[in-house]
């Protein structure tokens, strides 16, 4: 269902009236009675609401808001898919939500072998060595990752180490972490069947390369099935294999890969193992290493003290600071502990077979969502694909006018989130479509065929799709004067700053 429009209700500053305030809900004046100084804004008047008032605002807001709990989300490359609410409910546990990250490690052992047990769960699941918990984010991961690989060139005294290959299906922030570190960024360009070509890789790389970022599957959702010549040519030539883990969620429990020649990765957690994503809120990117690399990993990692193999004895785990080839942390504390939680609740539930199985159910779900989809929209690489799949709106372009982003505006009206659209950029007008592993038959189903109506919409008066979305909470913008003259802060409508 479209979301409700409320354009009607008057914003939260356009409410209210002196004196109004209950007890539950402080008036601004009498906040300065208990709040610091420095926190109160002479400028910054807050109204005067009874509480009644400020249920309906906040629960009109939410109502705003699309969601995986409302529909179907089939982001491709960015996955939502359903979170377990079991996960959240063992995240919000006592003994895990009020410890303080500065809590000695001899009262913190639940906590440290939570951590300690995921670390090592994921290096099974990978084929690493070992993984930090450390990155805030899979995009925070990369860059982790790039500069261990700088750490560990530096530490051989190989300084000529100065370039990172990308190829040009890998994913997006691959070739912005790699400049962030210094790195140049040598694009490579994709056969014609969407694959990383050796020769290719074998013209690109030499004493220079560092690192080769690959996504795999990749951003096509295709597998890149001559991974294990691409890792030698790589390590031939003295570079490192990174792997991006974006979609790793198509190869749980299949392949792994450290035994495709991987030497460095992340996991984004919330894209494998269900935790809340989007929104700006915390992520969390673990990031592996091989052998070779375990000593570069970021600061501090949880280890376990005594005898392998036998029952953990009191004060077992602590967090290990001393690691002199380390690069240190990446963000404060020592991982978002309560999303470690969360994906070690989840790898748990579901067990060694359940995680392959989440991975086949993925892969089953995107090629019907593929073969459905090719009745009536262009499918660039129509092949058996993994956890997601493109198709193009390119010919619809050239026949009626409409475009990608004209059925993206238009799914948004009829209650479904949008897919990925404009990227991977080496596909005109795509729409790139991940349904995941959590969807039934009856909510792809239902996706297709509304689908396909706006294709025949499209063809039959284009002028709707051009002019949607229509039912949601924001219209569409002057993509133009957005660009040119952007709105950075709100201000209230009567000065007159949003009227446009």
């Amino acid at each position: 269902m479209p979301l409700p429009s409320s354009s009607a209700t008057p914003l939260l500053f356009e409410q209210g009236q002196p004196g109004r305030a209950t007890p539950y809900v402080v008036s601004s004046a009498s906040a300065r009675s208990f709040l610091p100084r420095e926190v109160l804004r002479d400028d910054l008047e807050l109204p005067d609401l009874s509480e009644l008032e400020m249920v309906r605002h906040f629960t009109r807001l939410s109502q705003k808001n699309f969601g995986i709990d409302l529909g179907f989300y089939p982001l491709g490359s960015c996955t939502m898919k359903h979170n377990p609410k079991v996960n959240d409910a063992a995240a919000a546990l006592p003994g895990f939500s009020d410890l303080h990250p500065y809590t000695p490690d001899h009262l913190a052992q639940g906590a440290l072998q939570v951590m300690w047990e995921l670390e090592r769960a994921l290096s099974s699941l990978f084929g690493m060595a070992a993984f930090s918990l450390n990155p805030s984010a899979g995009a925070q991961a990369e860059l982790t990752a790039l500069l261990i690989s700088k750490a560990y060139f530096r530490q051989r005294g190989d300084s000529a180490r100065t370039t990172v290959i990308v190829p040009d299906t890998a994913h997006g922030t691959n070739p912005a972490s790699a400049a962030m570190v210094g790195y140049k960024v040598v694009s490579l360009k994709s056969k014609e069947n969407g694959r990383v070509d050796p020769e290719a890789m074998r013209q690109a790389v030499g004493p220079n390369t560092a690192v080769c970022m690959l996504t795999n599957p990749n951003t096509l959702g295709l597998f890149e099935d001559e991974i294990a010549t691409i890792a030698k040519i790589v390590h031939e030539a003295g570079g490192l294999m990174y792997y991006d883990g974006a979609n790793a969620n198509a190869l749980m429990g299949i392949t792994r890969p450290g035994d495709m020649g991987f030497d460095l990765m992340h996991i984004n957690t919330h894209k494998t193992f269900t935790i809340p994503h989007g929104g700006g809120g915390a992520g969390h990117g673990p990031v592996g290493v091989a052998a070779h690399l375990v000593e570069f990993l970021p600061t501090p990692l949880v280890v376990r003290d005594g005898p392998e193999g036998r029952t953990t004895p009191a004060h077992a785990f602590r967090l290990d600071f001393e690691r002199p080839l380390s690069v240190g942390p990446v963000r404060s504390f020592w991982s978002n502990f309560a999303h470690a939680v969360r994906a070690l609740a989840y790898i748990y539930a579901n067990g060694a077979d359940g995680l392959r199985r989440v991975s086949q159910l993925a892969v089953l779900n995107a090629n019907y969502l593929r073969v459905k989809i090719a009745e009536f929209l262009s499918v660039p690489y129509d092949e058996l694909c993994r956890h997601e799949f493109v198709a193009s709106a390119q010919d619809l372009k050239h026949e009626t006018g409409v475009r990608a982003l004209d059925l993206a505006k238009g799914l948004l009206d009829e209650g479904y989130m949008a897919p990925t659209i404009y990227f991977p950029l080496i596909v005109p007008e795509c729409l790139m479509i991940e349904p995941t592993e959590t969807e039934t038959k009856e909510t792809l189903d239902a996706f297709v065929e509304t689908l396909r109506a706006l294709v025949a919409r499209a063809q039959s008066d284009p002028q709707t799709l051009l002019d949607a979305p229509q039912r949601t909470p924001v219209g569409r913008i002057d993509e133009t004067r957005a660009a040119r003259q952007p709105d950075l802060r709100w201000m209230p409508p009567s000065s007159g700053a949003n009227e446009r």
